[in-house]
């Protein structure tokens, strides 16, 4: 009788971990987003290591091996901006796809357009491991990887074979961006980022000029304003010297870690030189005082949730400084439909995430796209480009207004003063 009792215990185990394990595989297949951040990606997180994850998933995505996608882009996510069309705002930030090996899987994963890099002319190993440090308490990452790099020529060669699907990709409204860098030991930087243009700006349909990474010694010198404005003007001449009718639009991405005067002269030089758009922002090189996680102390760029304040502010005074007119892409702790929104109200046109997808999974993209459109909706905007900049309306129109009733409240006072002088 024990050993029959047994044997049942056995067997009832057994349905009840297959069927346990049936029920995980449906929720991985069709995406569920809850089980992805709540059960699927905790428990990856305390068995693989960060820079091993982040590889296995480029691997994944780039086989195609992604959750379902039934959401359907609405019209009022669709965003025209740089000359180009963009499904949705949504897009994966440079340095997650380095090499170009998942541009086709991250599309499927629905995103709205995809960067790939930072790539360099040539081949580079980065910085030593271990590099990629998970702030689990704080929804952070601190990475030091240091540009490693596929090189030109590999990443060339792989987007050639590629290049006929990118353009049909990027008339559906799915453009790819290539994210430019220079080498570590370059005693040439600009040469680089020609080196850069000349390969690779035919195969993209926009170029990033990257002089904001922490992880590559004195990359980030070439934002002061001489040494920037030396550097665009050759980069935008050699864009223009590009064979064909299309020239890549050119977007400099600029550090959160900036003083007030940097800001200004950035701004001052691209809308000089007519640069057509800024990225921001990079990783930051600061430590909020919130931060609660071990890892806190790594060198490195910090990203996630607690980059998202410092990069919302710095869109909102890089587009207040270029006067609405130079396109922005918001990057950093984007997670959420209300996190792409805010940075879209501060003068976004486009946003990009990578961390939220380290803690999130693929999952996140549909959310963020789901969210963001019942927000504009309930925000009154019909559109994302009807958002674009609405912090900076809204508080012009508090000033006006401010500005009007004091002028009333003058005037009765001046009325009330006439009146009393009258009756003595």
């Amino acid at each position: 009788m024990a050993g029959h009792l047994k044997k049942q215990l056995k067997d009832a185990v057994k349905i009840i971990s297959s069927g346990s394990l049936l029920f995980a595989s449906y929720l991985t297949v069709v995406g569920d987003e809850r089980f992805y951040a709540n059960q699927l990606m905790p428990l990856l997180q305390r068995i693989v290591g960060a820079e091993t994850a982040h590889v296995l998933a480029v691997k994944m995505i780039g086989l195609g091996l992604v959750p379902l996608n039934c959401y359907q882009d609405p019209a009022s996510l669709e965003v025209k901006v740089l000359g180009l069309t963009f499904k949705n705002p949504v897009g994966i930030a440079a340095g997650f796809d380095k090499h170009a090996e998942a541009v086709d899987g991250l599309y499927k994963v629905g995103f709205g357009f995809v960067e790939v890099g930072t790539i360099t002319p040539k081949p580079q190993e980065g910085n030593p491991k271990p590099r990629v440090f998970r702030l689990t308490a704080d929804q952070g990452i601190i990475n030091r990887y240091g540009f490693n790099s596929c090189g030109l020529e590999e990443a060339q060669l792989r987007m050639k074979a590629r290049d006929a699907t990118r353009q049909q990709l990027s008339r559906a409204g799915l453009p790819l961006g290539i994210n430019l860098g220079k080498n570590k030991l370059s005693q040439d930087a600009g040469a680089d980022y020609l080196e850069g243009v000349r390969a690779l700006g035919s195969l993209a349909d926009y170029l990033v000029v990257n002089v904001s990474s922490p992880n590559t010694p004195g990359l980030r010198n070439l934002q002061g304003k001489a040494e920037l404005q030396q550097l665009l003007q050759r980069v935008l001449k050699e864009r223009n010297a590009l064979q064909g009718e299309f020239k890549p639009p050119v977007l400099v991405k600029i550090a959160p870690d900036l003083t007030a005067q940097d800001r200004q002269d950035i701004a001052d030089v691209v809308t000089e030189l007519g640069v057509d758009g800024l990225m921001v922002s990079n990783t930051t090189v600061s430590r909020p005082e919130t931060l609660r996680d071990p890892n806190k102390c790594e060198v490195g760029g910090l990203s996630g949730q607690p980059l998202k304040d410092l990069s919302t502010n710095t869109v909102r005074e890089m587009y207040s400084l270029t006067k609405g007119k130079m396109p922005i892409i918001g990057i950093g702790g984007v997670a959420s439909g209300q996190d792409a929104l805010d940075k879209i109200r501060a003068g976004a046109s486009l946003v990009q995430l990578y961390t939220a997808l380290t803690y999130q999974g693929p999952p996140v993209v549909t959310k963020i796209k789901r969210e963001l459109e019942q927000l504009l909706e309930e925000q009154g905007f019909s559109s994302v480009s009807e958002a674009v900049g609405a912090d900076h309306r809204e508080e012009k129109g508090m000033i006006c207004k401010c500005s009007s009733q004091q002028k009333t409240v003058t005037v009765e006072k001046d009325v009330a003063s006439l009146a009393a002088l009258s009756s003595s």
